[in-house]
């Protein structure tokens, strides 16, 4: 059964729901962009209207892969406040405690969560009357007592409409005040990393700042000039993550990642009683309502029109298919014409049935028309093909083993461990993208004019080896030439896809092996 074209006949108001989501995590450097200038500002960074307003719940980024050193795990990563300033005292940065924080499962293919893992944070003051201070000393524990300000997390998980509690009380690692505060910063992060029942590992707390671009591109795209490209726009930003590492068999269907080891991922915040302005939100029984979400990076902030951001982030993936305009834009797709008209560059022909397979989908021989079995609901085994529906989902198999060379460009360069298939912290969505909406996968070739993506090809600082692989925050806002001094023994300067991958040697790859998942035939 062919699952792709497919054109459901409900319609739901567009106020109700848009996600163009064929066009994927398309790329700063593009003109389309300054067409709505200081809306988006990154990897859904302050994406829609709303939650720019509400920065506590807005979700920026989300990571899901096999964990390079223990692969019989996933790690799971989500981001929230965008754009930290480091030195933003004297109350820096928590999470909020009038809050639901997910990270959602789809191991059917249905578009609904089967595993949903949930955060819920308290605060605690020591002093509130007598001090204004972050911190009063030097804190070298996490429960030191010169830390005023700290919070506390339970973890739970739900699973077949049950909820259990996998942590009660964990501390979350503080915001980084800075080297006199914190001598020891990464000795303190180290103790916010927690055991979790059943063989998990679990984090909460600040880090820097993941995603890289250069995002001047709403200056007037550079300017006009894009040899002014190349400068990481969020080196030396923070944001606030949760990380869990849980086996796989905590996540697959039937709890069997063999038979079954594909798997969507995407977080949401959910507020007590907030609803979101032009939107569909559901409303739990207790009065709780969905107001961000985030699958693929950047989908709600570049491609959805402003009109429907807010819509976007309070629906769930189950419902995108009934939104008859998300299926033709999936298809029909603005933004390659929009590069057409911009830079020349012929848009793919229609309709994109390699892009329903990438964002939709997920890609199988059954699926489209890139041969390859690869991230598709439909290859786990226990599925149930008559319930699997096209959904805007982080697809990942975990049967694919993690690189021994990682390469940023992920499955366009042949490393099938990489984006499109989950999301490593060192892969660049933004060029993989880029080429993915204007045809690598129908041509098997890069397309030399945007070759160069945005010339940001790593993250400013390395992650690190083990869980929960994130750098440490920046303590300063001054670029490139000064973040050395932010890293230390918690986060080394060992970035895992850096050692096969720099500058261009992925492009290289490309021009050499073209896309790896070869077509099954003529799209045209």
């Amino acid at each position: 059964m062919k699952t792709t074209r497919t054109r459901p006949r409900s319609r739901r108001t567009l106020d109700q729901s848009l996600i163009v989501l064929g066009t994927g995590a398309l790329a700063t450097g593009l003109a389309v962009l300054t067409l709505a200038p200081g809306i988006g500002a990154a990897s859904s960074h302050r994406e829609a209207p709303m939650i720019a307003g509400d920065p506590r719940a807005d979700n920026t980024d989300v990571y899901a892969f096999t964990s390079p050193d223990r692969a019989d795990t996933v790690t799971l990563v989500a981001n929230w406040i965008p754009f930290e300033e480091p030195n933003g005292g004297p109350n820096f940065y928590a999470f909020a405690d009038d809050a639901r924080y997910h990270v959602k499962i789809d191991n059917t293919g249905d578009g609904r969560a089967d595993v949903t893992y949930t955060w819920r944070f308290r605060n605690h003051v020591r002093d509130a009357e007598n001090q204004f201070l972050y911190n009063t000393g030097p804190v070298r524990r996490i429960d030191d007592p010169n830390l005023n300000f700290r919070q506390t997390y339970d973890l739970t998980v739900t699973e077949g409409g049950r909820t259990r509690t996998l942590l009660r009380g964990a501390p979350v690692a503080p915001s980084r005040v800075g080297k006199a505060s914190m001598p020891d910063y990464g000795t303190l992060r180290a103790q916010a990393v927690r055991p979790v029942p059943g063989g998990a590992k679990a984090f909460a707390g600040q880090t820097e700042d993941p995603f890289f671009a250069d995002l001047r591109v709403f200056d007037l795209l550079y300017g006009g000039d894009l040899s002014e490209r190349g400068q990481d726009t969020l080196a030396g930003y923070n944001v606030n993550s949760v990380a869990l590492q849980v086996p796989k068999k905590s996540l697959a269907l039937r709890g069997n990642a063999t038979r079954n080891p594909v798997v969507g991922v995407w977080s949401t915040t959910d507020r007590e009683g907030a609803d979101v302005m032009g939107g569909n939100a559901r409303r739990t029984k207790d009065g709780w309502r969905q107001v961000s979400r985030l699958g693929n990076p950047l989908v709600n902030e570049v491609v959805v029109p402003l009109k429907y951001k807010d819509a976007f982030n309070s629906i769930s993936p189950d419902q995108d298919r009934t939104v008859q305009p998300v299926v033709d834009k999936v298809y029909d797709p603005i933004l390659p014409k929009l590069i057409q008209q911009v830079y020349g560059i012929p848009a793919p022909k229609t309709p994109r049935d390699d892009l329903a397979e990438i964002y939709l989908t997920g890609i199988c021989k059954a699926c489209g028309p890139i041969k390859a079995d690869l991230n598709a609901h439909r290859l786990n085994k226990d599925a149930d093909p008559r319930q699997i529906f096209p959904a805007e989902e982080l697809r990942l198999n975990m049967g694919v083993a993690p690189a021994a060379k990682p390469q940023r460009l992920g499955v366009l360069a042949g490393d099938l461990a990489g984006f499109p298939n989950g999301r490593r912290l060192a892969d660049d969505v933004i060029d993989i993208s880029l080429q993915a909406v204007e045809g690598a996968a129908q041509t098997g070739t890069l397309v030399p004019a945007l070759a160069a993506g945005d010339k940001v090809d790593t993250n400013d600082v390395g992650f690190g080896r083990t869980f929960p692989y994130l750098a440490l925050p920046s303590t300063t806002k001054s670029g490139v030439k000064n973040r050395a001094a932010d890293t230390d023994r918690a986060s080394t300067a060992m970035n895992p896809t850096n050692a096969a991958a720099v500058g261009g040697i992925g492009a290289l790859l490309l021009g050499v092996g073209g896309f790896r998942l070869r077509r099954r035939g003529n799209t045209a």
